[in-house]
């Protein structure tokens, strides 16, 4: 669904990224680094009411960039070997990264044919069936979409082994989680929740959702990083580490 508000986003983070490409080309200071890639960057360009969004040489997320470096500092781990399931796997550099560790690598989405990951698998979370297969489950900005987040939430549940874990990530805002009615208009959801095609806004007491689905829920913000390296790779957001109790 195109609308005013996409359009407008999708212009300014072009006209972001051209004008950081041409500070870079004149040999401005390499002072970021993006730990998706492992660069060097001279900055990163807007996207909406972000500042510092994307790679200017790879186009990593701010969450995307998270994930990799609570990775590499210990803050949490893939299992050698594990079952790794990959909800909308749009993160090249996380792919690479869960395949790399993966005895067991699924990557899914309720729409394969949308992505260019090889072994692509059809999955509609809402009526997943998998009982103690995973290790951990990766789903990036996939909750605020399903139907019925606490269908979904139990699940994953199920689909981990005991002791593992779903790593979630879904856009915040300071309210209160808000869940909209199912027939509310595409433009309706973009004024309220900032996207078509999002059914709902969450706020930080999502953890209570996930707590009330049966996980015991860590909340990992981006500030537990050194100051400096989350404004030396500019990372944001929050990890919502929801465990299967052993």
């Amino acid at each position: 669904m195109i609308t005013a508000q996409r359009v407008l986003k999708a212009a300014g983070k072009h006209v972001s990224r051209t004008l950081l490409g041409a500070r870079a080309a004149m040999g401005a200071a390499k002072d970021r680094h993006c730990p998706a890639c492992r660069s060097d960057v001279a900055g990163f360009f807007r996207y909406g009411d972000e500042a510092e969004w994307g790679c200017i040489a790879c186009g990593a997320s701010p969450r995307e960039r998270l994930m990799h470096a609570l990775l590499d500092a210990g803050r949490i781990a893939l299992p050698a070997n594990g079952a790794i399931l990959h909800c909308a796997p749009n993160e090249g550099s996380l792919v690479q990264r869960f395949y790399a560790n993966a005895g067991d690598y699924v990557p899914a989405d309720i729409d394969p044919d949308r992505y260019g990951v090889p072994g692509m698998q059809r999955l509609d979370l809402m009526l997943m069936s998998d009982a103690a297969r995973f290790d951990r489950i990766y789903a990036s900005h996939v909750m605020e979409h399903v139907p019925d987040d606490a269908v979904v939430l139990r699940n994953l549940l199920a689909a981990l082994k005991p002791g593992g874990e779903a790593w979630l990530l879904v856009p915040l805002w300071e309210k209160a989680s808000e869940d909209g009615p199912a027939d509310l208009s595409g433009h309706e959801r973009e004024r309220r929740f900032g996207q078509w095609d999002h059914v709902r806004q969450y706020g930080r007491d999502f953890a209570k959702r996930i707590e009330a689905a049966g996980f015991v829920v860590e909340m990992i913000d981006a500030t537990v990083l050194p100051p400096d390296q989350v404004r030396h790779m500019a990372l944001a957001d929050t990890l919502f580490v929801a465990r299967r109790p052993a």
